[in-house]
């Protein structure tokens, strides 16, 4: 068994959001995101795999398919389906949150 404790040693950096990959596998993937104020993760999506997030400190605004921003923060789950665009932004406070992708150990 391995652990990590998702908000010890945050790394937040200046220009651009920063995506720390914390396990990565033949079969998905888990990064963690840490995004200052003001900073954002232009609409993408994963094609070939579904997309799960979860909140774990701030509040920020993310976006599916619709396009459509909704204020989440700490706890929240958000699913996205292979292939659905989404993005997120931070607002007004630092924002950090999980993603989890399964068969998407290509994905960058």
């Amino acid at each position: 068994m391995k652990s990590l404790q998702l908000l010890e040693q945050l790394e937040f950096h200046n220009k651009n959001p920063y995506a720390e990959p914390l396990h990565v596998d033949k079969v998905g993937r888990v990064l963690r995101f840490t995004l200052k104020p003001g900073q954002q993760v232009i609409e993408h999506n994963a094609p070939d795999s579904p997309v799960y997030l979860v909140v774990l400190k701030g509040r920020g605004l993310f976006a599916g398919g619709d396009g459509q921003e909704q204020a989440f923060g700490p706890n929240a789950l958000l699913i996205f389906d292979p292939g659905e665009n989404h993005s997120i932004r931070a607002v007004a406070e630092e924002l950090v949150f999980i993603a989890i992708l399964h068969g998407a150990s290509n994905w960058n």
